[in-house]
């Protein structure tokens, strides 16, 4: 019964996956706490060191380019404004 004690931790959220509105979870415990994932799972899971330090390397070199894109993402794209409206529905 331990995927249900994990699922009972993690919120439902929506999400972008390319164009489609997806269901994911929203971590309340472990070390990802607060973020959104594909599987409630995935809130405890080790850290992928490579990733991490190739992703730090990356935000270092363009971290107002991608804010920039995400911004404009964000505000433009009608996935991500359905996105938004759903999760702020969600929160009431």
């Amino acid at each position: 019964m331990l995927v249900n004690e994990i699922t009972s931790e993690a919120t439902m959220a929506w999400a972008r996956s390319g164009k489609k509105v997806v269901r994911k979870f929203r971590c309340s415990s472990g070390r990802l706490k607060g973020k959104i994932v594909a599987n409630p799972g995935n809130c405890y899971k080790a850290p992928n060191i490579q990733k991490r330090i190739k992703l730090a390397i990356t935000k270092a070199k363009f971290s107002r380019r991608i804010s920039r894109k995400a911004n404009r993402t964000k505000r433009i794209n009608p996935a991500s404004r359905r996105v938004q409206a759903l999760n702020k529905a969600g929160r009431r």
